[in-house]
């Protein structure tokens, strides 16, 4: 059975960090595209970051370029996001999500890509003071 699940959210005050992780089982995470998206409360969701691991191509969203990073361990099958120095605007439930091949610029843009397959049921972050 293919299944994401997303972990490593909670609560913390500006400035500080966390590290989402994303565990794949039912398939081999390596062969596909892996995004994070976050959804806040009465907005849109929208794309954090996504990795090919076919070409070693990531995009990062404009508001958190330099603060957060995402990752791959094939051999635990996960992908992680580090998030540092969050700020009250990162407050959201975080996904991952998986598709074919490769992350491009057009796609990471549409969460709702048919192309993207959530498999989880998110994490909570929240950044309060």
């Amino acid at each position: 059975q293919v299944q994401l699940v997303e972990s490593g959210g909670g609560s913390v005050q500006p400035g500080g960090s966390l590290r989402l992780s994303c565990a794949a089982s039912g398939f081999t995470l390596d062969r596909y595209a892996i995004g994070w998206f976050r959804q806040a409360p009465g907005k849109e969701r929208e794309g954090v970051s996504c990795d090919s691991s076919s070409d070693s191509t990531t995009y990062y969203a404009d508001s958190v370029k330099g603060r957060f990073t995402i990752s791959r361990d094939n051999a635990k099958n996960t992908v992680y996001l580090q998030m540092n120095d969050l700020q009250l605007e990162d407050t959201a439930v975080y996904y991952c999500a998986f598709r074919p091949y490769v992350c491009y610029q057009k796609v990471f843009s549409r969460p709702n890509d048919p192309s993207w397959d959530y498999r989880g049921q998110g994490t909570q972050v929240t950044v309060s003071l």
